[in-house]
Parts: structure tokens; sequence; C-alpha cells
């Protein structure tokens, strides 16, 4: 089998580029008018159409649709295409019935989250969603570890749309999609919350689901936006949908991970991980850490001082809050995590994901550094904290019944 040339990187930016953002523009009053191009791992579509917080509103309400076209979808048919998936992921796959949608991860020899995609099996294929961080290495992996399995990959970047929104959207319910199963915990899954109820987490009311379309069908879609059995519908921009995620302390690997992560730090476990399957890349470190180990740094969600005039930069330095009248405040000043996500939620104000060491106490009160324009002084914004991961997750083997439990 000859395997296709790998595209240059202009020719993949131009794929994952969406049509609603492609010259010719939108038509003025157009569903698309006004759109903001986002950066990162959402450059490419709209960050928003000019209303951000009216954008949030109309999607927390399931009546918005958020294009995702900047991710690759990449389809796996064959009879052995789920054996082979089940070999290579942390997650349990063989036997998946059609209509199953779960989460999925790549490690590395390590247990260090690689690759993380959303996975959907329709009776013929199965279907990855990758963000583009993650894309680009997925594809290449993927096809280098065929050997002599039945299976056919197909990279439908700049054909197939992904296309976000929070509850089913009229006309389409015949397409192909994914629902995402968080805060569920999976089928050998396990929760590192605090409170292991999935109703007690901050995302119990999310209900994301990305459909996919053709990118034809995106934009005739867009068209009839408002009219007929999409009354009341319009779009959202990837901002809005960030705004949701993070207030519903739902992580995304390809942002809130970095090339330290373990998937024990993100609570990903309960999702996207089979604790009771082995013979994987990467199973060693997942199976030591959880029964006998803790992750060494956990998943918090940070709610923001709203008097700051900016948000945090990813990469941001979290500190703790030195305590009132303390002469020298350096040991508080050293950072003890990172801010990964930030943005301005429409109800709860400044929101903020961050990976902190395990070491901080849940109830300690934040600083994070916001760093200034050359020559200015940085600006400290106050943060207090909701924690997604236990400090004291882990460490299961020989734990007393009770003390934690599945959903």
């Amino acid at each position: 089998m000859t395997e296709p040339r790998p595209e240059p990187a202009s020719a993949l930016r131009a794929a994952r580029r969406s049509p609603l953002l492609a010259p010719p523009p939108a038509a003025p009053g157009g569903p698309a008018e006004g759109a903001v191009e986002g950066v990162g791992q959402d450059a490419g579509v709209a960050a928003h159409y000019g209303r951000p917080l009216v954008e949030q509103r109309a999607l927390a309400r399931g009546r918005a649709l958020v294009d995702l076209s900047q991710k690759t979808v990449v389809s796996v048919s064959g009879p052995d295409r789920l054996s082979w998936l089940h070999t290579l992921s942390t997650q349990h796959l063989k036997d998946r019935p059609a209509g199953t949608s779960t989460e999925a991860l790549f490690l590395d020899a390590n247990g260090r989250i690689e690759i993380a995609v959303h996975l959907l099996e329709d009776g013929a294929a199965a279907w990855l969603i990758a963000d583009p961080a993650h894309a680009d290495v997925l594809v290449t992996w993927l096809r280098s570890m065929v050997f002599s399995h039945r299976v056919t990959l197909r990279d439908h970047t700049g054909v197939v749309a992904v296309v976000g929104a929070m509850a089913p959207v009229p006309g389409w319910e015949d397409r192909t999609v994914w629902l995402d199963p968080w805060p569920r915990v999976d089928v050998g899954g396990w929760p590192y919350s605090v409170d292991p109820d999935p109703a007690a987490h901050p995302g119990a009311g999310w209900s994301w689901r990305e459909y996919l379309v053709t990118r034809g069908d995106l934009v005739a879609t867009v068209d009839r936006l408002g009219t007929g059995e999409l009354e009341g519908w319009s779009l959202a921009g990837a901002l809005a949908a960030e705004a949701l995620r993070i207030e519903a302390g739902r992580p995304r690997p390809a942002v809130d991970a970095d090339a330290r992560a373990i998937p024990h730090e993100l609570d990903i476990l309960r999702t996207a991980v089979h604790l009771e399957k082995g013979c994987y890349r990467g199973q060693e470190t997942v199976a030591r850490v959880h029964n006998l180990g803790r992750p060494p740094r956990r998943l918090t969600q940070l709610l923001l001082d709203g008097s700051s005039h900016a948000l945090p930069a990813a990469g941001a330095a979290v500190t703790l809050r030195p305590e009132p009248d303390t002469a020298d405040a350096r040991a508080a000043a050293r950072p003890v995590g990172t801010v990964t996500s930030a943005v301005q939620h429409h109800e709860a104000g400044a929101v903020a994901l961050a990976v902190l060491k395990r070491a901080v106490p849940v109830a300690a009160e934040l600083l994070v550094r916001e760093e200034a324009a050359a020559g200015g002084e940085p600006e400290w914004i106050a943060a207090s904290q909701q924690a997604l991961v236990s400090p004291d997750a882990g460490q299961v083997v020989g734990r007393p019944a009770g003390l934690s439990r599945r959903a």
C-alpha cells in the first residue's frame, strides 16, 4: 500500500480554514457577518461573531451551532478496526456496538498524553475527531501502525466539518453525531473528582455533541438559521463553546495538558481510560499511579476576581496568596501551578482552568500572575478554587470499600 505524502503545513492550514471565513465573505447581514477568527487550537474558525456573551447564552439554551471546521476527522474502516484501535488506545473498544460515543487517548511509553480523540463507532467505521495540535501526529502514527491489520484510514480534513451544539439540531437526525460522555463515568473508568457522583460535578448539565457533516451541508444550514425548523437558532463562536466547557470543568487535552500530563491529573480516567484492560503503550504508568500512587498535579477551576481588566493568558503562573501582614512573601510567590485556559463566562464571570501541584490545599486562596507589556509591572489576579481533581485521588489498592465508588 502506497502512503500519500504528507501535505505541506500551508495546505493543511488552508484545508482547516472554515468555509464561513473563506473568501468571498458572507453577504452583508448574513449569519457569519462580523466573524472574528480564533487563535491557537481554534484558528481557522470564528472565535465569535461580534456578540460573544449573547452567543454563549444562545448556545447554553441549546439554540446555537458552533463551527469547528478546524478539527481533523479520520475514519477507520475494515473488519479489524475496533480490535486494532483497542490495542493502541487507553479505551476498551472491542465489540463496541454501533452508535457508541467515547473518548480515547494514545499515550507515550511513560503514560503521558500524546493524542486525545473523540471516537464514534457507527457500525461501518470508527470516526476519530482530533484538535489540530494532535491531528497531524494522529494520522502519521496510525498509518505507521497498520502493518497487516485489515483497516483503511481516510483523512477527511477539508471535506467533513465538525459542528458543535448543546442540543439536537432540527433536521440533522440522520447525521453522524458524537455525544460527549462527560461527566458520566464510563465502563471501566474511575472518578478522580472530590465527589465521585457525576450529579454533583460542575459539569452535570453539560450535554455537548459534535456533528459530522459535509462542508456544503454546513454552509447550507447556516444560510437557513433563523427560518423554518431552525427558527430561533443562530451561530456561536468557538469562544462560546470554550466558555461553557471551562465553566463545566470539562478538560480539553490539546489545550489543558502539557507535555508532562498524565490522564489522572485531568480526571479523564472517568471517560477515556478503561482500567481493566492492558497491553497498550503507557498502561503500566496508568495502573501504577492509580493503584499505588497519586498524580503529582491536579486540575482545578479558578474563579477569578472580576475587577481585573484582562484575563490571564495560558501559561500564566499561579501562586499562593500570602497571609496578611506577612513580612516575607517570597515563599508564597513561588509558582504552584499554571493556567491552561481562561474565559469570560456570561453568568459565572471570569473563570479559568489550571493545573496545580497536588499538595496545594483545596481551600487555599491563589493569585494569578498576568504579565504586563514591556516595561510594565505584572498584574496579580485573585482567585478561589473549585477543585476538579481531589488531592487524595489514587492509591486504590488496599483502600477500604466505600471510600470511592464508580457511577
